[in-house]
């Protein structure tokens, strides 16, 4: 599993940021789009492209993209 093509699959959720804005140390609550539904498509996504099952605790629990990306690793 590599870091920059999870950066670019949550990024494909969002509808209006550029990719250019996420890196692994982007905080994704501090992006304006980001809400519930946008939490939902990345659940989706994560489940979908990785067979891993993510809560909205693991949400709750995590600041940036890389703290989601090493969740989905672990469970992989």
């Amino acid at each position: 599993m590599d870091i920059n093509d999870f950066i670019k699959n949550f990024a494909d959720q969002f509808d209006e940021t550029p990719l250019e804005q996420f890196s692994s140390s982007t905080n994704f609550r501090d992006i304006d789009e980001w809400d519930s539904l946008t939490s939902l498509s990345i659940i989706a996504m994560v489940d979908e492209e990785y067979g891993v099952k993510l809560t909205g605790e693991d949400f709750r629990n995590s600041n940036t993209i890389e703290d989601i990306f090493n969740l989905v690793s672990s469970r992989v």
